[in-house]
């Protein structure tokens, strides 16, 4: 079954020296059942199983917008529970020490003044907004949910390749890959014992309304509503899943009006005031008097209501500040500088390219580099030197040295593979894992989180806007393995 594929060149998930690790051997012996034409069945089944339930996302273009279904493999991503409590840990400490950032750069500034950041990243980014400085936000949390990038390298070790703070999508997914892997596999969970997740979306609902604005009468009930652009918005699936599992009214910037410095929702019994607005749009279409005013997506005046305390927006405004990439490679020593420990999840090593000698050095090296646009995402604006074109590289060595601060360098890195299974044959693929993080009173972590899979053959990017797919992750205590 797995006699052609390539194992040694990178770190596999599931296989060392063409055989199943130990906690994938209960997996492997099933799959050994099948036969070619079951499995070929059930893979054309569960991505048609996508479809009919409406999970999409919407690719944009030059050639106008795509509407497609996430493909799904489903071979999934096996963490043995003691290697999932470490990362479990990890974001915990790197997301308390994100939010602590966060708080400090909108009010006392001590880790500018320390000198452990450089002020000048702050004061030259376009997400750090002055109009939210000295905000007192509900429980001083600017991180309501964080989605957090984590690759293997070649050793096998985890390492944050980014942070996701702003309006982290794909968290429906991660449900929908369990559901339809329970459905059409559901062989393969009998000799297993995998963490759920039904509990999560509750503590994700308590966590939400923990938030109660500075304003809000003691004793009273919160409003909470999730704020989305609408239905031609790429992560749409995701709005409807999450105001559906939290039991909020899922609402558009014209369903909501501004009076007296408070967001009232318009109802059918009238206008109803809104204390907690979860928004899935940019902070700059969130108010066009005073981001964007072309903005129909926002509410005007939402921005008043916000800094004076009578609405709660999750995540918060500004948060970009602290998951730009040139950021990125500062978290380490946030965490040493806010909570005196060491990062338990390393970064990949990250190079700024506003130092002319570090400059010159990546320019005569992007052939072996990874360069990256500090505040793009979904795997745009992104040169990867080894699997590039002379012509490609031309293009980004114009940028940088027309606007070198707006780029970072890093190595390439050998990412995990794991097999997938397309067009009738299993074939090794790059993955990554994001985990979800979320915020309250008390800090969960959703137990798995979304492993991405780069089914285009031999490419290292992941993401779903790029040809990628999802996979189930499963968080197992030992698992059965038969004599």
């Amino acid at each position: 079954m797995f006699k052609p594929y390539d194992c040694y060149s990178f770190y596999d998930e599931m296989l060392e020296g063409n055989k199943p690790k130990k906690h994938y051997i209960p997996f492997y012996e099933q799959l050994l059942k099948f036969t070619d034409e079951e499995l070929l069945t059930k893979h054309t089944s569960a991505q048609s199983s996508f479809l009919r339930q409406g999970i999409t996302f919407t690719v944009y273009g030059a050639d106008g917008d795509t509407e497609r279904t996430m493909p799904f493999d489903f071979v999934p991503i096996i963490i043995p529970e003691q290697v999932w409590g470490n990362i479990e840990k990890g974001m915990k400490q790197r997301v308390e020490a994100l939010n602590l950032f966060l708080h400090d750069v909108y009010h006392d500034q001590l880790i500018l003044e320390a000198g452990v950041v450089p002020k000048s990243l702050i004061e030259n980014n376009p997400y750090h907004y002055k109009e939210v400085i000295g905000a007192n936000l509900p429980l001083h949390n600017h991180i309501f949910l964080a989605g957090i990038d984590l690759i293997r390298d070649e050793s096998g070790e985890y390492r944050v390749l980014e942070d996701n703070l702003r309006n982290p999508s794909g968290i429906s997914y991660v449900y929908q890959n369990r559901y339809v892997m329970r459905k059409m596999y559901p062989e393969f969970f009998r000799d297993y014992s995998i963490e759920t997740l039904e509990v999560q979306l509750l503590q994700m609902q308590e966590a939400l309304l923990s938030h109660r604005p500075v304003n809000l009468e003691p004793g009273k009930d919160p409003r909470a509503v999730l704020l989305t652009a609408g239905i031609y918005n790429s992560a749409y699936y995701d709005h409807v899943f999450l105001a559906k599992e939290m039991n909020i009214p899922l609402v558009e910037g014209r369903d909501m009006v501004v009076k007296n410095k408070k967001v009232y929702l318009k109802t059918i019994r009238g206008l109803k005031q809104v204390d907690i607005i979860y928004r899935r749009i940019d902070d700059d279409f969130l108010d066009p008097l005073t981001f964007r005013e072309d903005s129909l997506l926002g509410v005007p005046g939402i921005m008043e209501a916000y800094k004076e305390g009578n609405v709660a927006i999750l995540n918060a405004v500004g948060n970009g500040v602290a998951d730009d990439k040139a950021i990125y490679m500062y978290v380490p020593e946030m965490i040493r500088f806010y909570l005196n420990e060491e990062p338990i999840i390393k970064n990949v090593d990250t190079y700024l390219l506003t130092n002319e000698a570090r400059k010159n050095w990546v320019l005569d090296n992007l052939d072996k580099l990874v360069i990256k646009n500090v505040g793009a995402s979904g795997g745009y604006d992104m040169l990867i030197g080894p699997h590039s074109t002379e012509e490609e590289r031309e293009i980004f060595r114009q940028k940088i040295e027309e606007a070198p601060h707006q780029y970072i360098a890093q190595p390439t890195i050998k990412l995990s593979r794991a097999p997938a299974f397309q067009e009738g044959r299993f074939y090794p693929c790059h993955v990554d894992l994001r985990v979800f993080v979320m915020r309250g009173k008390e800090t969960h972590v959703l137990p798995g989180g979304l492993s991405r899979v780069a089914l285009k053959e031999g490419s290292l990017v992941v993401n779903s806007s790029q040809g990628g797919g999802g996979k189930d992750t499963w968080v197992v205590k030992e698992a059965k393995v038969h004599a």
